[in-house]
């Protein structure tokens, strides 16, 4: 079963062709990695998908919906039901605890609930960071948090721009331990990135270039998880 299609997707900035006829589908539980240089298209293919952009011209189904159909109050309700989304820059409020800034996103999709925040940041392994603020937190816990942040309305597709970006080796292996639980665990995740070793932990790598797919390929396989 396929979670994401998107046949024929163009995307237009004034003169400037961003994508190109994107022919795509996603399978429910897949790791997908989008890959290519600065300028490629991918930042324009995540917004579209994160339901922050609609797509010229083509049509983008996400879970059963076809999003082009979409009002922006219904692409609003799609991102925060369906899609959890961690980015490079963290986006953590500042003023905000760790536990806080995990109950936050509980206010725009149900009910917050201190406990289920706080067993999401337990299972980043940051049960006793909760109450430290971004500032006292390293790069590494700061992306955990915000990974945590995104799991925690349970979403059909995690959404990840640059996750190890800003990170050095030793917080980037751990994020990448996060990612493949969630992906053993049966979780849909497409990774943004320009690292080749980041992309090959996915199943599949799409590579861009000059808003086309100019290449599909396998993960290598040398960092899966057993």
């Amino acid at each position: 079963m396929n979670i994401l299609e998107l046949n024929d997707v163009s995307m237009t900035y004034g003169t400037v062709k961003a994508l190109r006829h994107i022919d795509l589908t996603v399978a429910q539980g897949e790791w997908l990695a989008i890959m290519g240089p600065s300028g490629s298209g991918k930042t324009t293919m995540m917004n579209i998908v994160g339901c922050m952009d609609k797509a010229s011209d083509g049509s983008v189904v996400l879970d059963g919906e076809e999003l082009s159909r979409l009002p922006q109050k219904g692409l609003t309700a799609i991102r925060r039901d369906k899609i959890g989304l961690i980015f490079q820059q963290f986006h953590l409020v500042p003023y905000l605890t760790a536990l806080e800034n995990v109950i936050i996103a509980q206010y725009y999709h149900s009910l917050p609930d201190e406990d289920e925040a706080r067993e999401a940041l337990r299972n980043v392994g940051l049960e006793d960071r909760e109450k430290h603020l971004p500032s006292q937190l390293s790069g590494g816990e700061q992306q955990r948090v915000c990974i945590a942040r995104a799991l925690i309305n349970c979403p059909k597709l995690i959404l990840a721009d640059e996750p190890t970006g800003n990170l050095d080796e030793a917080n980037e292996k751990l994020v990448m331990e996060i990612l493949h639980r969630l992906h053993d665990s049966g979780s849909t995740i497409i990774v943004v990135t320009h690292s080749p070793e980041v992309g090959s932990h996915a199943d599949r790598v799409i590579t861009l270039e000059h808003g086309r797919i100019v290449r599909t390929t396998s993960g290598s396989g040398l960092y899966k998880s057993a």
